[in-house]
């Protein structure tokens, strides 16, 4: 890998790690960052995987404000991702994407409309329980991550945005803590069981970390509003990309 591939990894890195933490939206950016240095579609995306580790632990040691006081939530709802992301890992080894893929432009579609239904009062944690449709919509989302993974960040911040009354930034930090623990069984299954492609792991790491730490900063300052509006713009854009290559 030439110095110039090197230093376009870890710049797409950085914008990738800011758009999962603050959208979820890293594998917008990263996955064709890859393509362009010369990777094969499958090697690209299973590289990409487990990049997006260090994305997902940047952004939970940024959002740790956010996730004080829902330690046994985010039990529950870590081992419930875990599994749905083995699965999701499971299923791509041993399936073909092309039916999959054909209905997740409609599942970002609609989760990119879902962010923007007005909430009531935001509350500032949620420790308790989360309803049994809620963990069990955390399953699925976890297994198309683990399977697929772009915009998934979406789909699981509609979902939690739609189930609580919670804030913007404490459920995207729940949001970043949760596809972690996903994508990384995803990524450990990968390791092991798929071509890793380790010197582009290697800068791609490096942005993803940086990026994701500064996300959570970021979103704790902007106003919800305009945020809501730029995730929903940004994911609706990637729902009518994979619409056209899937139709």
């Amino acid at each position: 890998m030439s110095g110039s591939e090197f230093l376009l990894l870890v710049l797409a890195g950085v914008a990738a790690g800011l758009a999962g933490a603050m959208a979820g939206l890293a594998s917008v950016i990263s996955y064709p960052a890859l393509l362009a240095v010369g990777l094969p579609p499958v090697i690209a995306n299973v590289t990409n995987t487990v990049a997006l580790v260090f994305s997902g632990l940047g952004s939970t040691l940024g959002g740790r404000p956010e996730l004080r006081g829902q330690g046994r939530r985010l039990r529950v709802l870590g081992v419930t991702a875990t599994l749905g992301g083995a699965l999701g890992a499971t299923l791509l080894l041993l399936t073909p994407a092309a039916a999959f893929e054909r209905v997740v432009p409609v599942l970002i579609g609609g989760a990119s409309l879902c962010v923007l239904i007005p909430r009531p009062r935001a509350q500032q944690h949620h420790s308790g329980s989360d309803a049994r449709w809620v963990v069990a919509g955390v399953f699925a989302v976890s297994v198309y991550g683990g399977y697929f993974g772009a915009a998934a960040g979406v789909l699981m911040l509609a979902l939690l945005l739609f189930a609580t009354t919670e804030s913007l930034p404490n459920s995207n930090a729940i949001k970043n803590a949760v596809l972690a623990l996903a994508n990384g069984i995803a990524a450990l299954g990968f390791v092991f069981f798929a071509d890793v492609r380790w010197l582009a792991v290697l800068p791609l790491a490096i942005g993803f970390f940086a990026g994701g730490w500064l996300g959570p900063l970021v979103v704790r300052r902007l106003p919800a509003g305009p945020l809501r509006l730029l995730i929903a713009a940004a994911g609706m854009a990637i729902a009518i990309r994979l619409g056209l290559q899937a139709y």
